[in-house]
């Protein structure tokens, strides 16, 4: 209404219409222009402040929408001194409107996929955005923006959208029912990458026992490699709604194993703390930071309850270091005549069943 007000205080050009329209349209043009080399100027000085290309081709995007936007304006308001009749200015309005609308709904989709793409480059920044869920992503935002869009279209040509939207909510209902497994792993998959409990390369434990290597994390499901080197492809509302042991996860990739043993009553325990500390030296895959270390853990039903405590440099190697670890600690124990106590059981005999005479 600006370029109105100020036409209207120009007094030779109220007497014609046409001309007053002219001029309206004329100022809308060159407002638009002079918005464009503003634009222009305002996004080369904020691009040369940035090593991304990211602004400089939402500024491209954006750049049409702008100008074209201004001219539409000034298209609409130059018809308000031509008196045009309701119906006709309704339909230019409803015309106009929805070029706009189309201009804004597409510059927005193709900056929001530029957005998405830059930001799933940046996984250590941002990591509930990666390559693998920018596709899904991209198309929330193409939903969202077309059904703006949409909305934006039918105000424009006064369409009323209560029924629509009411009809579009038990749809949405129906849906929602018949694919609801499908959309609690979608949103699992979403949660999963935008908490991190894991990541590809990880030892997981899951709440069933399943332990395993993490191979691929999707928006559907999660891979795992047992060591068995059999894969198992588990929900992600499983494992969303579960708990999770990360073996891999902590300040580094350490993991530390048990090794139980117990010693017959009677021993020296000094003894058995050397012995169990002498199987860790130059074990394979232990480290030596933290060191080995060996716990009395308790008085047990049939011997004392030892724990040998080692550190190993990633998890992938506790089957061979428990494998190698048993195979000392049983070897030391029998040089050094240290028992290893079983279950056992004493049965007493009171006394004989009397015989019988007659008895063979």
């Amino acid at each position: 209404m600006l370029i109105e007000n100020l036409l209207a205080r120009i007094p030779y050009l109220a007497e014609s219409p046409f001309q007053r329209a002219a001029v309206v349209f004329l100022a809308a043009v060159v407002l638009a222009m002079v918005a464009r080399f503003a634009f222009r100027h305002l996004v080369r000085r904020f691009a040369s402040s940035t090593d991304t290309e990211v602004d400089d081709k939402i500024a491209a995007y954006l750049k049409g929408p702008i100008f074209w936007s201004i001219i539409a304006e000034g298209l609409w308001l130059a018809t308000i001194p031509l008196d045009l009749h309701a119906t006709l200015r309704g339909g230019l309005k409803g015309v106009l409107l929805t070029l706009v609308v189309l201009m804004w709904g597409v510059a927005v989709l193709r900056s929001s996929k530029v957005i998405l793409e830059a930001l799933g480059r940046n996984v250590d920044r941002f990591q509930w955005i990666q390559p693998k869920t920018v596709p899904l992503l991209d198309m929330v935002a193409k939903f969202l923006i077309a059904g703006g869009g949409v909305y934006f279209i039918c105000v424009a040509w006064d369409v009323p959208l209560t029924s629509w939207l009411a009809s579009a909510g038990i749809v949405g209902i129906a849906v929602g029912f018949a694919a609801k497994d499908t959309l609690a792993n979608l949103f699992s998959g979403v949660f999963i990458l935008a908490d991190a409990p894991y990541k590809v390369g990880d030892f997981v434990v899951l709440d069933g026992g399943l332990r395993g290597q993490v191979k691929e994390i999707g928006i559907r499901s999660t891979r795992i490699l047992t060591r068995d080197d059999v894969e198992v492809t588990v929900p992600n509302a499983v494992i969303g709604n579960g708990r999770i042991v990360n073996e891999t996860g902590g300040p580094h990739d350490k993991m530390r194993v048990r090794v139980k043993v117990s010693a017959a009553y009677g021993s020296d325990v000094d003894q058995v703390r050397d012995v169990l500390l002498g199987c860790s030296e130059d074990a394979p895959f232990l480290v030596t930071d933290p060191e080995p270390r060996v716990r009395f853990r308790t008085f047990g039903d049939s011997g004392l309850d030892f724990e040998l405590l080692a550190w190993i440099e990633q998890p992938l190697y506790r089957g061979r270091v428990l494998d190698e670890l048993n195979r000392r600690v049983y070897k030391a124990f029998n040089a050094e005549g240290i028992e290893i106590p079983y279950p056992k059981q004493d049965v007493y005999v009171k006394e004989l069943p009397r015989r019988v005479d007659g008895d063979a």
